[in-house]
């Protein structure tokens, strides 16, 4: 049987309907569910998914000991005629994410003391810490809020500002979960000792309402009060001789001691506004939690009567920049440096009677182009959301009667929306929310060719083209996600090996999957290579663009697969990449783009542990660009 999935094209930008296999929704879950990555760490408690568990328990001889109850925890009835004939006395789970509670483990052990398990029942684990530390960083406060952009015009030098209301919103509360272990202690600044902030006893009943705990700081340097780091660590026994932590490298006694985790990784916590402390000040922390969620609050010293501490709600975003935009986009458009290179390229195709059309979201681009002289400036905005937010910003720089929003998609424009005017100039990031993958902001010339009407035969197009790059890799860790496990701590579970690469067979090990590869450590095994040019200044192609080839190995290594990632051509000589920045040492270490995801194509044969002993001389390739569908097919092999 096959069913019809409907879903909007990142690409094209157009709504398709397709059609897929009955199973199409399972096999998804399975494939990107990273199960096996789990088993590969070697601290974690670990419970089957229970469509491969009653196999795995068979296969192991544990049928009669095991009784596998395919259901949530919370819909298990005890009693005669139940799932369990009595209440257990030692409760064993894992339902804990980066931020501890996410996945909804408090209220989950609630119910289970309540309804599942004896009084003084033992737990494993027994016990999780949560921990924080206070930490100046100006890398990590772009990711919440907008620095002033500074433009070098003809005349003279202009600050584009943001809104007060911006400035002062606290932002939301979603965790920013990231690999601490790869941001370099250059980049913040340790303001206060760690602190434990509270403890969870699963051994005993557990409280999911929502409350608050606070603790007592003396900042051991004096600075700007910014961010919250956290973790959490899990005594597995009664007496924490067995510990499983998500600590940081900072913190652990040794750096090789630090175990690596996707699942697990580790919090930043944004403070609704930045706050100078000083050394040994008496500040106080408070973390604020619901059942799933965590935020943090921070404030100085206070009279006995303001002590006493009241709940304080989750913050909720007032300014709507943090609806609209995530966390990385806000680094990038923090980035100066990136931001000048726009400049620079503006410079050489504006002229004074230059006609702007603008096609990005949420972009600042519109904002440069009429700083820069353009004589009049559009710029297209999809959402009613996107609109307001640039409004504001555009009244708050006072271009509000200078840059025209319109409110549409590309393809709908008129020319009254234009004013009768022909765009001598269209500009793009590009960049687009719906995007996830490099090539889906490839939107972009979607957009020009529903445009073509309303340019000038001499249009200037920025950027001019773009061109895909891939480059043959070996990952330090991040080959685990996709790696088979077989047997864990004795326990063979080749039954659920087969299930993931029966899912992925199905569709994901023919297709790549986004990664921020900052986080990722990687060497490169062969040189960077462009395999493929969109130029902007034409149409989309008619017919589908095809190219093959092979790229040689330079460096003896583990090819785990290719990296992909769009550079764009803003002039004839200034280019912005979306993957790789530089090449960094002769071992081959990479550095990323780190505010893109750049995507991941594994070689499913490298992953497998027989083949640990390959070392291919060269990979080929072979990559087709479908215009109707702004697809991206691929497939490599490893040549000896």
């Amino acid at each position: 049987m096959k069913i019809f999935c409907g879903r909007a094209n990142p690409t094209t930008g157009s709504v398709e309907w397709l059609e897929e296999d009955e199973n199409y929704d399972y096999h998804q879950e399975i494939a990107r569910s990273c199960y096996a990555d789990m088993l590969h760490d070697k601290d974690r408690v670990f419970t089957p998914m229970a469509i491969a568990a009653v196999k795995i328990v068979e296969k192991n001889g544990f049928s009669d000991k095991i009784k596998v109850i395919n259901k949530h925890s919370t819909e298990v009835i005890v009693g005669p005629d139940g799932d369990m004939q009595c209440r257990a006395n030692i409760l064993i789970t894992e339902l804990f994410d980066t931020e501890l509670i996410g996945e909804g483990a408090l209220p989950s052990y609630e119910h289970a003391h309540k309804y599942l398990v004896q009084e003084g029942c033992e737990a494993v684990p027994h016990r999780a810490r949560v921990y924080a530390q206070l930490v100046e960083s100006k890398r990590m406060w772009s990711w919440n809020k907008l620095f002033p952009i500074h433009v070098q015009a003809e005349d003279d030098e202009k600050i584009i500002v943001f809104p007060s209301e911006m400035e002062n919103c606290p932002g939301v509360s979603s965790v920013h979960d990231i690999q601490l272990n790869q941001v370099p202690c250059s980049d913040f600044t340790i303001l206060s000792n760690v602190v434990t902030m509270f403890s969870v006893d699963f051994s005993k009943q557990v409280n999911s309402t929502s409350t608050y705990y606070t603790v007592k700081l003396g900042p051991i340097k004096s600075g700007m009060a910014q961010v919250i780091l956290s973790w959490w660590d899990i005594d597995m026994d009664p007496s924490g001789t067995i510990k499983c932590t998500m600590a940081p490298y900072w913190v652990q006694p040794t750096s090789n001691d630090v175990q690596w985790r996707d699942h697990w990784m580790q919090c930043v916590y944004f403070l609704p506004n930045e706050e100078p402390v000083l050394q040994d000040e008496n500040v106080y922390l408070t973390a604020y939690r619901d059942e799933y969620s965590m935020w943090y609050k921070l404030q100085k010293a206070r009279n006995e009567e303001d002590k006493k501490d009241a709940y304080v709600g989750s913050p909720l975003c007032s300014c709507q920049a943090h609806l609209l935009w995530n966390r990385p986009r806000f680094g990038e458009l923090n980035d100066q440096n990136r931001t000048n290179q726009y400049i620079q390229a503006l410079k050489t195709v504006l002229k004074k009677d230059s006609i702007c059309l603008c096609i990005s979201d949420g972009s600042l681009l519109p904002l440069l182009a009429q700083y820069l002289g353009a004589e009049q400036v559009f710029t297209v905005e999809n959402s009613a959301v996107s609109h307001c937010l640039m409004e504001k910003i555009f009244k708050a720089n006072h271009l509000g009667d200078k840059i025209k929003i319109i409110e549409k998609r590309p393809e709908l424009l008129t020319s009254s929306d234009l004013e009768d005017k022909k765009v001598s100039v269209l500009i793009g990031e590009p960049f687009f929310t719906t995007s996830l993958l490099p090539w889906h902001n490839l939107y972009f010339l979607y957009a020009r060719t529903a445009v073509a009407t309303h340019l000038t035969n001499s249009v200037t197009v920025l950027p001019q083209s773009a061109s895909l790059y891939m480059m043959v890799v070996e990952f330090k860790d991040l080959w685990r996600i996709r790696s088979p496990c077989g047997t864990c701590e004795g326990f063979d579970v080749h039954i659920m090996d087969d299930m993931i690469k029966n899912s992925l067979n199905f569709r994901e090990s023919k297709e790549a999957e986004p990664h921020p590869l900052w986080e990722y450590p990687c060497k490169s095994l062969s040189d960077p290579q462009e395999v493929m040019t969109f130029d902007f200044r034409l149409m989309v192609p008619q017919q589908t663009l095809s190219t093959d080839g092979s790229v040689n190995l330079l460096r003896t290594g583990k090819s785990h697969g290719t990296v992909l990632w769009m550079e764009y051509h803003l002039t004839a000589d200034i280019s912005i990449s979306t993957g790789l920045v530089q090449i960094s040492d002769e071992k081959g270490n990479c550095k990323w783009n780190p505010h893109c995801k750049q995507a991941v194509y594994f070689f499913s044969s490298s992953l497998e542990p027989e083949s640990l002993t390959d070392f291919p001389s060269a990979i080929m390739y072979s990559i087709n660009f479908n215009p109707k569908t702004g697809e991206i097919a691929m497939s490599f092999k490893p040549l000896s």
